[in-house]
């Protein structure tokens, strides 16, 4: 390490500063620039590797509690504690893998060092997408290119995981150049295998796209939310937000519940006088008591057999005597069988007080494919939506601060298990993409008073690497980190001895 030059004195403190500053920028926010996210690392390592192991992750720690703070502020949840505990517990979490850099890069080859950050960080995302109960929704690389066709591929054989993989790798290869004074003889191995392998991927993702079939059939779809109008009066009669059903409370709670609820079925018999072959609602569309939602029932199976059509309805139905509510997705046939009945299976923590379904995705087999139902949130756990379908459904309902990211978020699981996926949103954007990750269609709920997305879908999805493996990639990133570190100890033991 004798020719290796550090950041020293207010350079390491620039370069400290301007990872916070990137980052702001390359998280999954709202104001996210793709390119953020590839670069912030470059800075934050800029500074670990200048300065000593705990001063280091200390700095690296504020920070990005810091960015945090400002995420969840954008975010417009700052007042939800329990969503900024654990956005501020995760971003340490995600803190570590520039303490194992700083750890282990002095102790293996230049090749091998430049690996711990990458295989640590995706180690580290997958950690939290599956023991956390946020999911990928806070922490992944990869969540600001759902735009970047290419690249989006590469999900379709390791998840997510691969773009975080290459993003990450980014920083110890320009921490290595930077170090070595971009001398080009001791940095060419490093820059040629990153480049490499940046463009074998980008290459194999276009071709890919470029190989795609075209769809030998689409279905019409259409999604629809209640009409703006149509909320205003509901709210005017009863703006429901007491913890529990009272007796007294029923019968204005019906009167203003049909309001919404017959506003859906108006523009259902619309869209299907139009041509739909299927209408998709958001999450929570209709609202229901309990004791009323076979009745409600049994008017979306007679409107799905006068119309010929298929419904995938969201609903809330509010449970008698209990603080929570179930939050179903409901598929009914075009002959009145209702296919399937999802209940929501990861309700949105500190915010839903609901009963969570048991996460098995139901998948119907129809004209139009293997018809599948998700909601919302549960697109933002990959293990919950690796699945075998063709047409992935997931109602949602976001609120400003999350719209357009929550959205994006949800094209990944798409080109993961090679489906086209739908997700009518309310207080959001509500978009259509096929197998590939490619905007089919997309509209604005604040846009407008009444939305609508009418969309040709593909009704044939198409296999994936991932689909068969699921998280292999994560897994070898995990062993990977392990053995890394096995050997780092090894080498320190060896030049002891």
């Amino acid at each position: 390490m004798a020719n290796t030059h550090f950041a020293t004195g207010w350079r390491k403190y620039a370069w400290l500063a301007a990872g916070i500053a990137i980052g702001l920028f390359g998280t999954n926010s709202e104001w996210s620039i793709p390119i953020a996210g590839w670069l912030f690392s470059i800075g934050l390592m800029r500074f670990t590797r200048s300065s000593g192991v705990l001063a280091g992750l200390a700095c690296v720690l504020l920070s990005s509690a810091a960015t945090t703070v400002v995420y969840v502020a954008a975010a417009g949840q700052l007042n939800v504690l329990p969503i900024l505990i654990g956005c501020l517990v995760l971003s340490l979490i995600l803190s570590t893998p520039l303490l194992l850099d700083r750890l282990l890069f002095r102790r293996l080859n230049p090749l091998l060092a430049t690996l711990v950050f990458p295989a640590a960080r995706v180690a580290v995302e997958f950690l939290v997408a599956t023991i956390s109960p946020l999911g990928t929704i806070f922490g992944p690389l990869a969540a600001t290119q759902s735009t970047n066709l290419p690249l989006l591929q590469t999900v379709s054989v390791t998840g997510i995981y691969g773009i975080s993989f290459l993003m990450a790798w980014v920083a110890p290869v320009v921490n290595v150049a930077l170090e070595r004074r971009l001398d080009w003889p001791s940095i060419r191995t490093l820059t040629l295998a990153y480049v490499s392998v940046l463009v074998l991927v980008l290459i194999g993702g276009g071709l890919r796209l470029a190989m795609a079939p075209t769809a030998p059939s689409l279905v019409r779809v259409a999604g629809i939310s209640a009409s703006l109008t149509a909320e205003n009066r509901m709210r005017q009669i009863n703006n429901f937000h007491t913890p529990q059903v009272l007796p007294e409370q029923k019968p204005t709670l019906r009167k203003a519940f049909a309001v919404l609820n017959d506003d859906l079925f108006a523009h259902t018999r619309i869209e299907a006088d139009g041509g739909a072959k299927i209408v998709a609602w958001p999450e929570t569309a209709a609202v229901v008591l309990n004791e009323d939602y076979a009745g409600f029932l049994r008017k979306a199976q007679d409107l799905a057999r006068e119309k010929q059509i298929y419904l995938d309805m969201g609903i809330a139905v509010i449970l008698d005597g209990q603080p929570h509510s179930r939050d179903i997705a409901v598929l009914v046939a075009p002959d009145g069988r209702v296919l399937s009945t999802f209940d929501k299976a990861h309700p949105v923590p500190g915010m839903e007080s609901l009963r969570p379904g048991d996460g098995v995705v139901p998948v119907s087999a129809t004209p139009y494919g293997g018809l599948a139902n998700v909601i919302c949130f549960d697109a933002d756990f990959p293990s919950t939506l690796r699945t075998r379908a063709d047409i992935m459904f997931v109602p949602a309902n976001d609120w400003k601060g999350i719209e357009r990211t929550h959205a994006a978020n949800a094209v990944f699981r798409a080109v993961e298990n090679g489906y086209a996926l739908v997700r009518q949103t309310s207080n959001g954007i509500a978009i259509t993409v096929d197998a590939y990750g490619a905007s089919l269609a997309r509209t604005n709920y604040f846009s407008t008073a009444q939305q609508s997305m009418v969309v040709s879908v593909p009704t044939r999805g198409t296999w994936t690497v991932y689909g068969l493996v699921g998280d292999l990639f994560a897994w070898l990133c995990v062993a990977g980190v392990a053995g890394l570190a096995a050997l780092a100890v090894l080498r320190r033991i060896g030049h002891q001895g």
